[in-house]
């Protein structure tokens, strides 16, 4: 780098551009000569002459004075003119070699020519043709006939897109054409919850009511597994508009893809024919309280439901007409075993009026006669019935155990019957100890005389029968034969005794 400044101080320095002193006297005479060009040499003659001319007083009139200036004038241009062009001939030659010298040497320098590429400057670039020419707005407003013709290209096809998308929602919104493929939805109570909205009674004033809300986002989702529906944000919105939410109820449901969205929300109601119903068997003797724990296992209702409805759900029934509101165990005994379908999630009123509706197809008008005569009335008649059930090992026994019944009221003896105890007791027990038998409750017949509160089971038409028909007899007493498995009754207490302690009950107790 050092090297290479001392080449430019060298090229460039003060001696190299400055004009050398002996040049300049010539270039001065170059230049007096360049601006008088014709003069001629000074003679003593000539200079006396000049003298002379300088001292005479101006005679000439004022146009010899004008032509005179005006002749000095021309000859001042005219020299200006003929300086102006000699120097710049001569001048820019001059400085051109002299500047030239040095950038020589400094070419030769610093740059080898065999490896410089000359620079050709470029040329100017036409504009580029594009192979098509843009839609440009005519002057006039109007976009012309290829713009037209496109505009209307694309309008066709938003159309037939528009109309492809609302082809498919139709298919779908209004099951058309759709293949035809069935499958089961399960819609389990913990998809549902309880929400109190605004609503308006039938004389049109407001009020708030406690409605059951599904999440339509499970329910579309399972729709969608099931093949029912193809695009479950659509049966949402359906749902949405349509408070489809409040209309859908829990349970088990065989559907298909047939059904449009409107018909779909209507088979998932208890009651429609697409709802899947589930067989529950229940047996004579049993208990409301195992009744309800069936219907929950079998997802049917739940047991705090079955309660509520019992006791407060009104039933018109003429075999019903004694009870009042707010007491579950008024339903007692008039749950009229038997087998049932139930609908998974119905409603527990409607579960429990299946019991009651099959009770009040089984009774006719001469039952009640058949109480009036016995003295009794119909629910007497159904709390001694619970009784049978519970004690009969057979049907030949049920009319004799109505029968020990009978007496012992007539003779105001306490009736004795194991299965109130058990009742009172809340729990199953093959054989009770003393202390059970001292249990305080209006149903333990040892302590108490004449019929409990109220029935101890729900009993068959068999043992409803036989307590408004029971035997003619005078029976007091009966005790089980562990050889038989029956009933041996007995008219007085000693031949009571005596045959129980021929028998070991102790097999009873170990189940």
């Amino acid at each position: 780098m050092l090297d290479d400044f001392e080449k430019l101080n060298d090229l460039f320095g003060g001696e190299a551009l400055k004009p050398k002193p002996e040049e300049q006297p010539e270039k001065a005479d170059e230049v007096s000569e360049t601006l008088v060009p014709d003069a001629e040499p000074a003679t003593p003659e000539n200079q006396a002459e000049n003298e002379q001319e300088l001292a005479r007083e101006p005679e000439t009139d004022e146009a010899s004075d004008q032509q005179t200036s005006d002749e000095t004038e021309s000859a001042q241009i005219t020299g200006e003119e003929i300086a102006d062009n000699s120097e710049a001939k001569e001048k820019p030659r001059d400085l051109i070699a002299l500047v030239n010298k040095p950038l020589k040497k400094l070419d030769e320098a610093l740059y080898d020519a065999d490896k410089q590429v000359a620079v050709v400057p470029p040329k100017e670039e036409e504009p580029e043709k594009r192979d098509y020419m843009p839609i440009r707005g005519r002057r006039d407003n109007k976009i012309g006939l290829v713009g037209g013709l496109m505009y209307f290209v694309f309008i066709v096809s938003l159309s037939i897109i528009l109309a492809c998308m609302a082809w498919l929602i139709a298919t779908d919104v209004l099951a058309l054409n759709k293949p035809v493929k069935k499958g089961t939805v399960i819609l389990s109570k913990e998809l549902f919850s309880r929400q109190e909205i605004e609503t308006k009674d039938k004389d049109g004033n407001p009020i708030k009511k406690e409605v059951s809300i599904v999440d339509t986002k499970a329910v579309a989702s399972a729709l969608k597994d099931a093949g029912i529906i193809e695009y479950p944000f659509l049966f949402r919105l359906y749902c949405d508009v349509s408070h489809a939410e409040r209309k859908i109820d829990p349970g088990s449901y065989e559907l298909s893809s047939e059904f449009d969205y409107r018909a779909l929300v209507k088979k998932m109601q208890i009651g429609s024919g697409s709802m899947i119903e589930t067989t529950v068997m229940f047996y004579e003797g049993i208990t409301m309280q195992k009744i309800f724990e069936l219907l929950e296992e079998n997802e049917v209702c739940t047991v705090d439901a079955l309660k509520d409805a019992a006791a407060n759900s009104t039933y018109k029934y003429k075999f019903l007409e004694w009870s009042q509101n707010g007491d579950a165990t008024r339903l007692e005994g008039y749950l009229f075993p038997d087998t049932y379908n139930f609908y998974q999630g119905m409603q527990a009123s409607s579960a429990l009026n299946k019991f009651l509706l099959n009770l009040h197809s089984k009774i006719t008008a001469d039952m009640y006669t058949q109480a009036e005569n016995q003295g009794i009335s119909f629910h007497q008649a159904v709390i001694i019935a619970s009784m049978i059930e519970s004690e009969a090992a057979n049907d030949d026994e049920r009319a004799l155990i109505s029968s020990v019944i009978y007496n012992r009221i007539r003779n105001n003896m306490p009736l004795q019957i194991d299965a109130t105890v058990i009742y009172a007791l809340g729990e199953h027990k093959p054989v009770l100890t003393t202390d059970d038998l001292q249990v305080d409750s209006p149903y333990n017949t040892y302590k108490n005389t004449g019929l409990p509160p109220g029935p101890i089971s729900n009993p068959g038409l068999a043992s409803i029968k036989a307590a408004l028909n029971p035997a003619a007899t005078n029976y007091l007493f009966y005790a089980l034969d562990m050889s038989t498995k029956t009933h041996k009754f007995f008219t007085n207490r000693y031949e009571h005794e005596a045959f129980v302690k021929t028998q070991d009950y102790s097999a009873l107790a170990n189940g």
